[in-house]
């Protein structure tokens, strides 16, 4: 496979669900597309596939730098935008017992 038929796959590494805190976010990882079928291993059963690209994953601290890293190396890549933030509302817990308080009181 030539350098110029590869695809790679640049996106912004999103927060897991199994997390509340912010670490390892903000990463941009740089995937390539599979290069070929995955096929069943007729004495195992399993999937496989001799594409050895498709296990790389490799991390970037910005954009620009996976952009480079994929430029410098010859690679055809698609950048998928960012993910818009959440607006979060600050809320406290005075807010429960404020006066003129607009919600119906849930207790």
């Amino acid at each position: 496979m030539s350098q110029d038929t590869v695809i790679a796959r640049i996106y912004n590494q999103p927060r897991s669900a199994m997390q509340s805190g912010k670490a390892r976010t903000g990463r941009w990882i740089l995937q390539f597309a599979p290069g070929e079928a995955r096929q069943i291993d007729r004495l195992t059963g399993w999937y496989g596939s001799g594409d050895m690209r498709s296990q790389l994953r490799l991390s970037f601290a910005s954009r620009e730098a996976a952009e480079a890293f994929a430029r410098a190396n010859g690679l055809r890549y698609e950048v998928e935008p960012e993910a818009p933030k959440p607006a979060i509302k600050p809320k406290s817990y005075a807010d429960n017992f404020r006066y003129g308080r607009a919600e119906n009181w849930t207790h």
